[in-house]
């Protein structure tokens, strides 16, 4: 048998080297394509990583305070004159007279107290007192005697001299036996408690039969007495304003019961020192209520006309960040990079608040910084609303 013939083998050896090559090929350039599809993805990943890297943050641009010219504060009405009636005797109450709401005139009785105890001391201290006299009455006729006998030396000047001083002690028992009685007379007129002034009896706290006892021995106040044509209100005063409300401010004042009628009133005076734990100075201010709408004891929200407003920035309460180095706020340069302002607050108004400084009204505010932002960090922009929308969403 003949060998085969190569030449016929060739051309089938050739094809079948151009489909391994082939195959080679197309593997490598699925291969190719694997590591540059790979390397890609790995190059946005890296991207989309330090882009959520980077935080994205809502600005605000502060805005003038608006009416800083007024300051709102709540207050507490009280009675121009307020006299709480006290027993000076002990006793019984026997009777009284005008009960809560009364209007009275200086000098009317109140109320009346039996004071049985007391009768008695003032009966005794008469006794006493008769007692004395007669003592005294008798040492006199019997120094005047002595004496009348010293002149003929019939008696000793030792003896004239002890009856004189005899009387002479018994005229100063004659005098304190009357204090006594005078003492005891004038708390007699205790009985009758009376008005100390014209005003409206604003509380009883007592009535017929009950047992009195000494206002400064632990006995409560039997009557309340109050003048209330016109009113004093006390306000505290946060101390940067302070200066800012001298004498003679005028103020409005409304009282929840007539939410639509106010009131006018003046500072009459100030406390001239600040509470420290509130930092506040207390003011006292005059109101009419001569038309009696305004009750003692009652709140009050008083608007006040300050001067020499202060130029102030709103900004969201939410922006303040409280660390070891005290008060700032985060905001945004214009290459996107946080800047730290240190600020002061002039008034906290809630959902606002009102700076005094630290900041311009070009700055962008970061209105929520993240936890842990610092000086350089950088950060994305979501944009920037104004101080007075969000106070209004609030």
């Amino acid at each position: 048998m003949s060998p085969p013939d190569r030449n016929i083998n060739r051309p089938v050896i050739r094809r079948l080297r151009i489909i391994g090559g082939a195959f080679v090929l197309l593997a490598a350039g699925v291969v190719a394509h694997g590591m540059v599809s790979r390397a890609t993805q790995n190059s946005r990943l890296r991207a989309l990583t330090e882009a959520q890297a980077v935080p994205t943050v809502a600005v605000v641009t502060p805005t003038t305070a608006d009416d800083h010219a007024s300051l709102e504060l709540p207050g507490r009405l009280e009675a121009y004159i307020r006299a709480p009636i006290y027993a000076r005797v002990p006793g019984y109450l026997k009777s009284w007279k005008y009960d809560i709401g009364s209007r009275v005139k200086a000098g009317d009785v109140l109320a009346e107290i039996d004071t049985p105890d007391l009768d008695q001391q003032l009966t005794q201290a008469r006794a006493d007192l008769s007692v004395a006299e007669s003592n005294a009455k008798l040492a006199q006729i019997s120094a005047e005697r002595w004496q009348s006998l010293a002149s003929t030396d019939a008696v000793a000047k030792q003896d004239v001299d002890q009856r004189t001083f005899t009387w002479n002690a018994n005229i100063a028992q004659v005098k304190a036996a009357q204090a006594n009685v005078d003492r005891l007379i004038a708390e007699e007129g205790f009985k009758r408690l009376v008005a100390p002034f014209d005003g409206i009896v604003t509380a009883r706290d007592t009535d017929i039969g009950a047992l009195i006892n000494v206002g400064a021995a632990g006995g409560s106040e039997l009557f309340v007495v109050s003048e209330t044509g016109k009113l004093r209100v006390y306000v505290d005063v946060p101390q940067n304003y302070v200066p800012s409300v001298p004498a003679g401010t005028k103020a409005t004042i409304r009282v929840p019961e007539h939410p639509e009628t106010t009131y006018g009133g003046t500072v009459e005076a100030s406390a001239q020192a600040v509470n420290p734990s509130t930092g506040t100075t207390l003011m006292q201010l005059i109101v009419d209520n001569s038309a009696g709408q305004l009750m003692p004891g009652d709140y009050a929200s008083i608007h006040l006309q300050i001067a020499d407003a202060t130029h102030v920035l709103n900004v969201p309460s939410s922006a303040l960040i409280f660390d070891s180095k005290g008060l700032s706020i985060a905001t945004v340069g214009a290459d996107n990079r946080v800047m730290l302002k240190p600020v002061s607050i002039d008034r906290d108004l809630g959902a606002v608040v009102e700076l005094a400084s630290g900041l311009t009204p070009n700055d962008r505010v970061i209105e929520n910084p993240p936890d842990g932002i610092s000086d350089g960090t950088a950060v994305h922009v979501a944009g920037a609303t104004p101080v007075s929308a969000i106070a209004a969403r609030r």
